[in-house]
């Protein structure tokens, strides 16, 4: 148990060491620094937290792949902070992108290959892609606009307006359609961010990675505002049961 609790650390110490490294190969502004630590320490305190609650007997090579990904998306954090406020290089962008986005890929193949699926993972994983989207719509929405930020918001407006409405909290099936949306989502910015293209390309990519992205969202909140009645039920008796409880 020990051992897979200092996976999180692994994790953090690598990524200062990128982050070192990503610094001697393109200078981070002190903004990027921070931002790059920050994510470093908040994610994998949040995984720490994840893993004793789960009481995961082994990290699994699904999650490693996952935590590699999450320890990218840091670097990645360090570096679109930094192009806020000065140039960054481009390729070292693209070529830290490239590996964070083939590893979305894997994750979840080899937690079905080795049988090692599991909750925790799932939305290890799910929060290591709405993150990354975050970081890369900041970064395009320099070049297109700040409407690219829609893209990477849209999980966390879900997240904030479910505190207001607790139907908006029900689970939902599963659907692997979220998953193909998320990861073009990334491809398409991705692209955007390049420079490789024209920027209607950018611009039309963009725009059908968001039109999906409201598609994917909004069919879950209409699955969950039409079985809202049985979750509010469900809610009422749960706390009911509490109630009752001697303790």
């Amino acid at each position: 148990m020990q051992k897979v609790h200092l996976a999180p650390l692994w994790s953090f110490i690598g990524g200062t060491i990128g982050l070192i490294i990503v610094s001697m190969m393109d200078a981070l502004s002190t903004a990027g620094w921070i931002a790059g630590l920050l994510y470093l320490g908040v994610s994998n305190a949040l995984l720490t937290r994840g893993l004793r609650r789960s009481g995961a007997a082994r990290f699994g090579p699904a999650n490693t792949a996952t935590l590699v990904r999450s320890t990218l998306v840091g670097l990645i954090t360090a570096l679109v902070a930094s192009s806020l406020t000065e140039s960054v290089s481009v390729p070292l962008l693209i070529g830290l992108i490239f590996p964070a986005l083939a590893l979305d890929a894997v994750d979840g193949w080899l937690a079905r290959r080795t049988g090692t699926v599991s909750a925790l993972g799932a939305r290890f994983d799910m929060e290591v892609d709405a993150f990354l989207i975050l970081v890369l719509s900041a970064y395009v929405s320099q070049l297109l606009g700040w409407w690219v930020l829609a893209l990477g918001l849209m999980r966390y407006v879900y997240v904030v307006a479910g505190w207001a409405l607790p139907w908006l909290r029900t689970t939902v099936p599963p659907r692997y359609w979220r998953k193909v949306v998320a990861a073009f989502a990334g491809i398409a910015l991705a692209a955007a961010a390049s420079g490789l293209f024209p920027t209607w390309v950018g611009v039309a990519v963009t725009l059908i990675a968001l039109g999906l992205l409201v598609e994917s969202f909004g069919r879950d909140v209409v699955w969950q505002f039409a079985g809202r009645s049985t979750a509010r039920s469900a809610t009422v008796q749960r706390e009911a049961g509490q109630q009752r409880l001697p303790f």
